[in-house]
């Protein structure tokens, strides 16, 4: 009886647990919102129990906050209240975009330059102005004669500057407007050769036609011309009683020697009869005969034994070549 007692007790214990197990897979988990209705109505239960107090700090949460404003009026449904003034009608900045190009700043008058960067206007001319002294004109060569770089004859190939006046000593003598040349198409003159526009013009055809030629690549080329003389007022020859001289009027030149760039110098003086060198100092006074009126070398005279003289002094019958 004792057994049969026990084993009831055992089936009615394991049928309340596995009522309680079935009960709790089956039955379904309750919503949130029912969920936190039942908390609200157990701590309502609660706090009625507590008393009044409790009740109404469990409900504050329900009530309402206040208006900030008072007694504001709501606007009526349908209506837009207006916008406040200088906020909703003001439109938003727009936004940066990057990689958009930068606003161009406007420039005020403040903000130019102090002077503009466009280059200064060239001269018209590259000559200087000349001008007159009060005492009236001056007796030296005006400035305006004398080109800037040292150009001279209005020939860039002939360089060189301008000089004053030359008076004579003797009648017969004298340069209206001499030069002063110190070289010739890129050839210069063991001195500075003083001569008028015209015999300069002359020797510069010489060289360039005549004595460059002449030479040719032998030792490089011509470097300078050996200068025995140009203007000096005397009579031919240094012959008293003879007329005044080509140099004495700055018609002539005479050329000693022509020293090539290798330090080679031909002499006339050495090298007239001599076979390479002669061929080659022949060439060049035969080169001169036209440019200048006269051309005198060794066989001429006793005179011109160790130089060649030249002159612009022109004859009806033509030049002069001995």
């Amino acid at each position: 009886m004792r057994r049969a007692g026990l084993g009831l007790a055992l089936v009615l214990i394991a049928g309340t647990g596995s009522a309680a197990t079935l009960d709790s897979v089956l039955r379904p988990k309750p919503r949130p919102a029912a969920t936190q209705a039942a908390t609200r109505a157990d701590a309502a239960t609660v706090a009625m129990a507590e008393g009044p107090a409790a009740l109404g700090r469990t409900l504050a949460p329900a009530r309402p906050q206040p208006r900030p404003e008072g007694d504001a009026e709501l606007p009526l449904a349908g209506t837009e209240p207006d916008p406040a003034p200088g906020f909703a009608l003001r439109p938003h900045a727009r936004p940066t975009v990057a990689g958009a190009p930068a606003r161009v700043r406007e420039v005020t008058a403040d903000m130019t330059l102090g002077r503009s960067a466009r280059p200064e206007p060239r001269p018209r001319t590259p000559y200087q102005v000349a001008s007159l002294s009060a005492a009236g004109i001056r007796t030296q060569p005006s400035a305006i004669l004398t080109p800037r770089g040292g150009v001279v004859c209005g020939d860039p190939a002939i360089t060189g500057q301008m000089i004053a006046p030359i008076p004579g000593r003797i009648a017969g003598c004298g340069v209206d407007r001499p030069v002063r040349v110190t070289a010739v198409d890129g050839v210069a003159l063991s001195q500075a050769a003083t001569i008028d526009c015209d015999t300069a013009r002359a020797l510069r055809v010489w060289v360039s036609d005549g004595i460059k030629p002449a030479v040719g690549r032998l030792g490089g080329g011509v470097a300078s011309l050996k200068v025995f003389a140009h203007y000096a007022c005397r009579p031919r020859n240094n012959q008293k009683g003879a007329k005044v001289s080509e140099h004495g009027r700055g018609h002539a030149v005479d050329i000693g020697a022509v020293t090539l760039r290798n330090g080679v110098s031909m002499t006339v003086a050495r090298g007239w009869n001599d076979a390479a060198q002669g061929k080659i100092l022949r060439r060049i006074h035969r080169a001169a005969c036209g440019p200048f009126g006269t051309v005198l070398g060794p066989g001429s005279d006793g005179f011109h034994k160790d130089h060649i003289h030249v002159d612009t002094a022109r004859y009806r019958s033509g030049s002069y070549c001995r």
